[in-house]
């Protein structure tokens, strides 16, 4: 027997559902784009106030080792913000070039005071109470501490 008619003939109603199931399907993947891309007026999706650096290092004294040591700096999307790495170095390479002036000043007056010590002939490690030195004594007398034992 032949048959005139296809095997696979849809129903009215099935055409329906799949309309249906379509047009359901489209509102709610517009819905849900729309909810995170923040249309809608509902704040899904909020902007996040960046991390800023607020500046740990001391201001009324010198930075330690102990300041560096808890120095952290905040994150960004590809590592650290330049902004703040540039103004912690520039602040502890401020501070390293005042440590140096202030080490070659120290530096330089004491060469100073020795220049001066070797030229008048003081004794620059005499403590006060010690006796001078006298000719002929080479170093040989009694020490501190030993003139009242004898």
């Amino acid at each position: 027997m032949a048959r005139s008619e296809p095997d696979e003939v849809s129903a009215p109603g099935e055409m329906r559902v799949f309309w249906f199931l379509l047009l359901t399907m489209v509102v709610v993947v517009t819905a849900v784009t729309l909810a995170v891309v923040g249309g809608g007026g509902s704040p899904v999706l909020q902007d996040v106030t960046p991390e800023r650096f607020t500046d740990p290092l001391p201001t009324t004294r010198p930075v330690g080792r102990a300041d560096v040591e808890a120095l952290r700096l905040p994150m960004a999307a590809r590592g650290y913000r330049m902004a703040d790495v540039d103004e912690a170095l520039s602040r502890l390479g401020a501070e390293l070039a005042e440590r140096d002036a202030r080490i070659a000043e120290l530096e330089s007056a004491l060469a100073g005071v020795q220049a001066s010590a070797v030229t008048t002939g003081t004794d620059l490690f005499k403590q006060p109470g010690d006796r001078p030195a006298e000719p002929g004594d080479q170093g040989h007398g009694p020490a501190r501490g030993e003139e009242g034992a004898r």
